[in-house]
């Protein structure tokens, strides 16, 4: 679809709908616009696998916490399955199955195709199952500075690897024979009555497991399954602008699948570690900057930290406690362009009063003290009182 459209919209609940509520939902929407019942219709067969999309994440507590916080930003690739493209009939179909309770007796989970549809990724290629390998969950820490430039970081991770004895075929002489009982095809097919009518379902050859085929001489090193336990260091690219909580997909970095299937993913959660000056708000950052009391009556400069070191900044005379200066373009970029532009440093003033004087310093100010110009006036009272009362709007 050009638009993505808003999952709640999708699925036509609000956004405080309860479980129950959205999974009654999808299943309206599931029974609608399914392919079956609209054999042709392209524009139900984008609505059917939108409603899947929407349901997909909202079913997900973890997953529906982010995209209410994150929006499709938050997602990541992980938001759902990207209108079908990266999720497999399988998948869609077990998980209508789940929302209608098992009710089709083989269930929707059998189906891997429709008569005369396609436009789901994944799963099959030519009636043949393809292996899909176990996603992975790694925690990233990240600085302010990795924050606002990205980063590609490297790890050493276990996980399942290719067999470098059988290179993932699984068999040690590299010889497979064409299965009896499926003839090859990968699947078998019965026919079963629903709500629908009468529907032909294809499901996974048991002999072969929907290969199509079957390993008579096993490798001797992983047992004929095409993987072994192992080591492999991989790049994670951590783009500019993510906040803490939000998860990158690295696509086909994960565990790798069984006679060379498609690899899983790696879900990389962001953790951000504290700076020990910057305060993060959003975009912006936040600074407190204390000037001693002759500055800020004088005037003068002052150093501020940024991400790339420090700069100075103009303190005009007669400066005054709590006021806001702003550096324009010194904060944090929008992550992977949801938006446009840098936000700002925010720069707001203190004054330290000494607590101990010597007796010079006493004297000093013992004389200012009778001074007029040290007293404030009803311009600067009244200033000082409305600053006090929007507190407290």
């Amino acid at each position: 679809m050009a638009e993505k459209r808003d999952y709640y919209e999708v699925l036509g609940v609000s956004k405080t709908a309860s479980d129950a509520e959205i999974k009654a939902a999808y299943k309206k929407m599931a029974i609608k616009y399914h392919p079956d019942r609209n054999p042709g219709n392209k524009e139900a067969e984008e609505k059917f696998k939108e409603a899947a999309e929407a349901y997909d994440v909202l079913r997900d507590p973890e997953k529906r916490q982010r995209y209410d916080q994150f929006g499709f930003a938050g997602m990541n690739g992980q938001g759902g399955f990207g209108g079908g493209a990266g999720m497999s009939m399988d998948d869609i179909f077990n998980m209508m199955n789940e929302a209608f309770g098992g009710a089709f007796g083989g269930g929707f989970g059998d189906f891997s195709g429709f008569s005369g549809f396609s436009g789901f990724g994944g799963g099959r290629s030519g009636g043949k199952h393809v292996e899909k390998g176990a996603d992975l969950r790694l925690k990233v820490r990240v600085n302010l500075k990795e924050v606002a430039s990205g980063v590609t970081k490297k790890f050493k991770i276990n996980k399942y690897v290719t067999c470098p004895h059988c290179h993932g075929s699984g068999s040690e002489d590299g010889k497979k024979e064409t299965c009896s009982k499926c003839n090859g095809s990968g699947t078998t097919y019965r026919t079963m009555n629903t709500m629908f009518g009468h529907m032909q379902t294809q499901t996974p050859c048991e002999n072969c497991n929907g290969t199509g085929s079957i390993i008579r001489n096993k490798c001797k090193q992983c047992g004929g399954q095409g993987i072994v336990k192992g080591e492999e260091i991989v790049e994670i690219k951590i783009p500019a602008g993510v906040q803490e909580g939000m998860v990158v997909n690295e696509k086909g970095k994960g565990n790798a699948a069984r006679w060379n299937g498609v690899p899983g993913d790696i879900h990389v959660y962001i953790e951000e570690e504290s700076h020990p000056e910057l305060l993060r708000d959003g975009q912006n950052l936040q600074y407190q900057l204390l000037l001693d009391i002759p500055t800020a009556i004088l005037g003068g400069t002052a150093e501020v930290p940024t991400i790339d070191g420090k700069v100075k900044i103009k303190i005009d005379p007669g400066t005054q406690p709590g006021k806001i200066m702003r550096l324009r373009g010194k904060g944090l970029p929008i992550v992977q362009g949801y938006g446009y532009g840098t936000g700002d440093l925010i720069v707001q003033i203190g004054v330290y009063i000494p607590e101990n004087l010597s007796r010079e310093e006493k004297d000093t100010f013992e004389k200012l003290r009778t001074s007029d110009n040290m007293k404030p006036g009803a311009s600067a009272k009244s200033n000082f009182f409305n600053k006090f009362k929007k507190m407290f709007e």
